[in-house]
């Protein structure tokens, strides 16, 4: 028998793909033109960063004579680009469903400036994120280092911008640039979460933030914190519902820690210890910690176990009890 060459066969393959496209399926959807580009809002993202943070980030390929004109020219870009952006998205919304083409387009101008109106919001709080990270870590040499290295900063400040646009009930365009801020970062913190001022993530890789998450002031988190639902087995008919936790000002909360519920409430000035698994309120002024697991150590085949098991690391001093939450 002989073989075919292989350009019969690519023939055949891409003759079986494109039957496939045409089972009505919704992965079969072929529009290209009329979809959000995942590109070019990622784009306009760094793009936001830049007017977000004029000193530390610009486009190299462009001269840089005079602030008022860069400013001026990356947010006439930003304007033009986002607002074709919004135009393809307004299909999602209900209320967009009937309006013809120039309503529509009108519509999108609409959202777009209302979104760059809020810049100046948007940086004033991420000035008190940025005095929260050097205030809070002992690591960080200068303010410039935390703008330039830090992944919670940079999660932070793309979550606030497209918290704005989830605020303005634009589709999909506000989750494409938290993702893209998650698989930067390893941060994952959705657009919908409302999050004070003064907000603190150390290190941050393996957080979950929620949609209905709600964040007071002056709140920490360390890595792998989970702020989530308790159960999202109701799927579709769980939407547009509080599934996820409340967090008062000036609450620490440890690596590994999973605090779940719409209708739970970490009380203000509460510390949460690592690893422990919270699914009811916590009264304000609380330490919450896990029992220390027993550790077994071998000597030359000999094991023993540690006499931590019971240690209440509430009842040390206040400095040494957080230390000690961050390892429970």
């Amino acid at each position: 028998m002989s073989k075919k060459p292989i350009e019969q066969e690519i023939c055949l393959i891409v003759a079986g793909i494109i039957g496939d496209y045409n089972n009505g399926r919704d992965i079969d959807t072929v529009n290209l033109f009329n979809q959000p580009d995942q590109e070019a809002i990622i784009d306009i993202t760094h793009k936001l960063q830049r007017i977000l943070f004029p000193g530390y980030f610009r486009d190299k390929n462009y001269k840089l004579y005079s602030i008022n004109n860069s400013v001026a020219t990356l947010t006439e870009d930003v304007v033009y680009n986002l607002n074709k952006q919004i135009l393809r998205v307004l299909k999602y919304r209900e209320d967009c469903s009937g309006m013809n083409a120039a309503e529509l387009s009108d519509k999108a101008e609409e959202l777009t400036l209302a979104f760059l109106k809020t810049i100046p919001k948007v940086r004033a709080l991420l000035d008190t994120d940025l005095a929260a990270f050097y205030d809070g870590d002992p690591a960080a040499t200068c303010k410039d280092e935390i703008i330039f290295a830090y992944p919670g900063l940079r999660a932070i400040s793309i979550q606030r911008l497209a918290h704005e646009l989830y605020q303005l009930n634009v589709p999909i365009i506000p989750r494409i640039m938290t993702e893209h801020a998650h698989s930067e970062t390893g941060i994952d913190i959705h657009p919908g979460a409302t999050i004070g001022e003064y907000f603190f993530i150390d290190h941050g890789t393996g957080i979950v933030v929620g949609e209905t998450t709600v964040i007071g002031k002056n709140v920490k988190l360390y890595q792998g914190v989970t702020l989530g639902a308790l159960s999202t087995r109701g799927g579709q008919k769980l939407r547009n519902k509080r599934r996820h936790p409340t967090i008062e000002d000036n609450v620490t909360i440890y690596s590994g820690a999973s605090i779940l519920g719409g209708d739970t409430i970490v009380g203000h000035d509460s510390v949460i210890g690592g690893n422990t698994f919270i699914t009811e309120s916590v009264r304000p002024g609380s330490r919450v910690a896990a029992k220390a697991q027993e550790l077994v150590y071998s000597s030359s085949g000999i094991a023993s176990s540690n006499e931590r098991v019971d240690q209440n690391w509430m009842d040390m001093d206040q400095d040494a009890s957080l230390n000690f939450g961050a390892y429970i």
